[in-house]
């Protein structure tokens, strides 16, 4: 007939968040705008990102049944932005350094490839 709660002592059998599954959401999702506008912070936050989330899904792995499933999908939805940001961050950069390869190239005397 024990039927108060008890309000000071935490709830143990509760499943708790992964702890980096927004920051690696918020991270990937800026990763994708960066890596579309300015190339090196779509790297940046792509890699940070891409740590955050894969440090979370080793923590799920090791103990599923203390963290949220719906905090893994959280995760797994950042470290794929985060791919995503990575990749079009790199491939501004790697474009930056072909123009610039060019540039220099083009304007040394030659004129030729």
């Amino acid at each position: 007939m024990n039927e108060h709660r008890d309000l000071i002592s935490p709830n143990y059998n509760q499943q708790a968040d992964l702890p980096n599954a927004t920051a690696a959401l918020v991270l990937g999702i800026i990763a994708i705008i960066g890596g579309l506008c300015y190339g090196i912070l779509g790297v940046i936050c792509g890699t940070i990102g891409l740590v955050l989330a894969n440090n979370d899904r080793k923590l799920y792995n090791n103990t599923p049944d203390f963290y949220t499933r719906s905090s893994f999908s959280t995760s797994n939805a950042g470290r794929v932005c985060s791919i995503v940001g990575l990749s079009f961050g790199l491939l501004w950069v790697l474009l930056f350094i072909v123009a610039i390869a060019f540039n220099v190239f083009w304007h040394s005397g030659s004129g030729r490839f």
